[in-house]
């Protein structure tokens, strides 16, 4: 009898758990619909800015045999120095979406380490934060609360840091790294070199940008640019990396439910064994007793 309490036990304790983990899917579902229409939104303007500057890097090192002044574009073969910012979750229950990024992360200190290289690491999101604390390696700066609220001037603020010392030489490359969304079951890596600013090996001539006749200073209009592309590059991580989160946290809900469904299924199974076995046992009992008064 006290096997069927435990039994019972575990059922009540696997249905609340499923219950849980069903709110929980409904939550993340809701917030995924907002997080992925400003990811969306988001996106178009970041994908041109980024078309934008790359060909202006493109045709600045054609148009230069090589001769590059500013430091935004000159690339440098040899880093001494990288700043990595990587942005992960504030929260888990999401799968192996935190793990992604510090894989990646952890991939590229291996990879730099082997050549001699100094990366420093701008952590964004308490899970990466946690993990490197705990691993023993220093960050360089930690951002927590912004990747589960994300907002633009903590963008500017996080990536200005960066941007300023690798204008002042401390650096020679700024890598940005997250966990980006790509559909609503799935997520996708993203590793972007965000200075200096990468051309593409195949570039379509256009005159769009070789015709314009701007009021301003050339340098004025590229320095406004670069600004905005610095800025919505980490803006955009965050928004991306929000949606991925909701996407994987609500994939992770559903397989949990999903197991918990299973579970008490088994549960219940063991339980009716279990219980007309005891009713079974009874029943022999029962006979035998009568049987030994005859």
């Amino acid at each position: 009898m006290a096997n069927l309490k435990e039994i019972k036990r575990k059922i009540k304790s696997v249905q609340n758990t499923q219950k849980t983990t069903r709110a929980m899917k409904l939550v993340s579902t809701a917030k995924l619909k907002r997080a992925e229409m400003a990811a969306k939104q988001s996106r178009v303007y970041a994908v041109k800015i980024n078309e934008v500057l790359s060909e202006i890097a493109y045709k600045i090192n054609q148009y230069t045999n090589g001769a590059v002044e500013s430091r935004f574009f000159d690339k440098n073969e040899t880093p001494s120095t990288i700043d990595v910012i990587f942005v992960t979750a504030d929260k888990g229950l999401c799968g192996g979406f935190n793990i992604q990024t510090i894989k990646a992360v952890r991939n590229l200190l291996a990879e730099y380490g082997k050549q001699n290289v100094t990366v420093r690491l701008r952590a964004v999101g308490r899970k990466g934060m946690a993990f490197f604390n705990f691993q023993g390696t220093e960050l360089l700066t930690s951002y927590a609360g912004v990747s589960s609220s994300p907002s633009y001037e903590k963008a500017q603020e996080i990536i200005q840091s960066a941007i300023d010392d690798f204008v002042e030489g401390k650096t020679d490359k700024v890598i940005l790294i997250h966990n980006g969304y790509k559909n609503m079951i799935s997520q996708e890596l993203k590793i972007v070199d965000v200075v200096p600013v990468q051309s593409p090996l195949e570039t379509l001539e256009t005159s769009s940008l070789m015709e314009l006749e701007p009021d301003e200073s050339g340098e004025e209009i590229l320095d406004s640019l670069l600004q905005k592309y610095f800025e919505y590059n980490m803006y955009y991580a965050l928004i991306d990396s929000l949606a991925a989160e909701h996407s994987a946290r609500m994939q992770a809900m559903e397989n949990a439910t999903n197991n918990a469904k299973e579970r008490v299924g088994i549960l219940t199974l063991a339980y009716n064994k279990a219980r007309q076995e005891s009713i079974t046992t009874e029943l022999i009992e029962i006979i035998s007793g009568v049987e030994s008064m005859k």
